[in-house]
């Protein structure tokens, strides 16, 4: 493993440090590698709940959006979103649990966030929250607050799970005092308001819809409110003009076109929740796709999967699920959309998926780590890894899409490379709808993210400390008062100067995770969570696994 001891080294006093050897002298060599883990996780945490405290308006209890790097609270964004609150929340319990902060001050700020969503407008019909909020004013958004465009109100479907996750915790007791107040916030929120029972007929069961539009924009794809009908797109009458400010009609509310149909991805968490609070049937867990089938109506995404069609029965209703999975080395894995860290690794900090699903989630998040892994190190050649949508470094303010095209389903990928270079195509074997590989023809300026490695700590944790600690060491901009910056460009060594509430909130989750025995996983997963999902995830065999050589 990477050299633990340096940044411990640099904060200690020489008499502090000299105990400190002397003390890690007398360890058994696991013990030392453990205890100087610890305590450089521990201080990451410690850093990055600063980052948060910046960020956060400490009347409202409601974190900004991102700050600048040099934690100024006059940089603090003036937007923020249902998923930034939670990622608050989650923050303020882990450092609660590792002793950052003291059990009364995590209390009093998360009951200062619930007096704030108390009091946020929210949308009649499902309870749902909008995308955007002022974190100052609790003001939902129709101008934004960067250039003074207009936002159009939205509920998405995944931005509410996130918000809910958090709810739930302190709902299910992380803070006693709070529970009622919590829990009746959650309960508010219908997630049954997504869900389109016949979205996978090929599966027999339904998905649940990107988000709402209240009113659509000019445009925007979306289902005529009540309307069984197609998907309509409403475009302006010039398609190569975009009005100064697009008008809304009110007649073409209604549902985003798209479903979230892959499966590993980080909306998910919505589908956990709709199912768990009784608003989404239990047979909507087999609805999304593990890969498309491997037949030639499917072989526009990246790769041929590897499967077979199996049949689940869920009360009593038989579902038919393609147990796919792309090969990547000796890896099968279910792949993510976009090849991405978070869309694998974010719904397991709160949720047991490898212990409830020992031959699904057991088998594909440890490979599809090792795989993340590999990439950056062998394949790519960058030296290190951790590729999930940041920060661009190249361009202040920017946030990108960065992934590994190759264990990702979107045709046209998510790429780990700055310069949009590292796509390729693994081409479609079949006679009758071949299409040929194409490879990735160079690797240059790699982006990575420091979350992307955290949040991988459950399943590769000593890669993963000695990943960040060697981005630490190596790129001395990328950390600071706040912790890990968003994101760099370890070609040039540019750094997004920023923190993130997204980024920083799975950060500060992974490590009170690995540090307290998965302890926010069980503030979200006990009680009715459990008793819904963990008998589907046991029941499932994904296609993931080795491949024999």
């Amino acid at each position: 493993m990477g050299n633990l001891m340096g940044p411990i080294a640099r904060r200690a006093t020489p008499l502090a440090l000299t105990a400190l050897l002397t003390a890690t002298l007398m360890l058994p060599a696991a013990a030392v590698a453990k205890t100087d883990r610890a305590a450089t996780l521990s201080r990451w945490a410690t850093d990055t709940w600063t980052s948060f405290v910046a960020m956060t308006n400490p009347q409202t209890g409601l974190p900004s959006d991102n700050i600048d790097g040099n934690l100024d609270p006059a940089t603090r964004s003036r937007f923020t979103s249902p998923t930034n609150i939670a990622m608050y929340i989650w923050a303020t319990l882990a450092a609660r649990d590792l002793q950052i902060i003291k059990p009364s001050e995590a209390r009093d700020r998360i009951a200062a966030t619930l007096t704030s969503i108390e009091r946020m407008e929210v949308h009649e019909a499902s309870g749902q929250y909008y995308n955007w909020y002022n974190p100052d004013t609790l003001e939902k958004l129709t101008v934004w607050p960067v250039d003074g465009s207009p936002v159009h109100p939205f509920l998405s479907s995944v931005d509410n799970g996130w918000l809910a996750s958090a709810l739930l915790m302190v709902a299910n007791g992380a803070v006693p005092q709070l529970r009622d107040r919590a829990g009746a916030l959650a309960r508010g929120m219908d997630f049954g308001f997504y869900y389109d029972p016949a979205a996978n007929p090929d599966a027999g069961t339904g998905q649940i819809r990107g988000g709402y539009w209240p009113e659509v924009p000019i445009g925007q794809g979306a289902r005529p409110t009540n309307s069984p009908g197609e998907c309509i797109v409403r475009r302006p009458a010039d398609p190569n003009a975009v009005p100064p400010r697009p008008e809304a009609d009110p007649a073409f509310a209604g549902w985003t076109c798209h479903h979230y149909g892959a499966f590993n991805t980080e909306p998910r968490i919505a589908s956990y929740i709709g199912i768990a609070l009784g608003q989404i049937p239990a047979e909507h867990y087999f609805g999304g796709w593990r890969t498309f089938p491997d037949t030639c109506p499917w072989n526009w995404p990246e790769t041929r999967p590897i499967g077979e069609w199996v049949d689940y029965v869920v009360d009593g209703k038989t579902l038919h699920v393609f147990e796919g999975a792309y090969a990547y080395d000796d890896q099968l894995v279910v792949p993510t959309w976009g090849g991405s860290s978070f869309e694998a690794f974010m719904v397991p900090l709160v949720v047991p998926e490898e212990e409830w699903g020992p031959a699904s989630w057991g088998v594909t998040h440890p490979l599809y780590a090792e795989a993340m892994i590999e990439y950056g190190l062998d394949e790519a050649g960058y030296g290190y890894w951790g590729f999930s949508p940041s920060s661009d470094p190249m361009v202040d303010g920017g946030y990108r899409e960065y992934g590994i095209d190759y264990v990702g389903m979107e045709p046209n990928g998510y790429t780990s490379d700055v310069q949009k270079l590292t796509l390729a195509n693994e081409g479609w074997d079949d006679p009758t709808c071949s299409r040929p590989a194409t490879e990735i023809a160079a690797y240059g300026h790699g982006v990575v993210t420091p979350h992307a490695a955290a949040i991988a700590l459950d399943f590769a944790p000593e890669a993963a400390v000695e990943n960040l600690v060697n981005l630490e060491t190596d790129f001395p901009g990328l950390y600071g008062a706040g912790g890990f910056k968003d994101a760099v460009n370890v070609a040039t060594g540019d750094v997004a100067d920023r923190y993130l509430s997204l980024d920083q909130g799975m950060l500060m989750a992974a490590i009170a995770n690995e540090l307290r025995n998965d302890r926010l996983q069980r503030y979200f997963s006990r009680g009715a969570v459990e008793h819904a999902l963990r008998p589907l995830m046991a029941m499932e065999e994904f296609g993931a696994g080795r491949i024999a050589e």
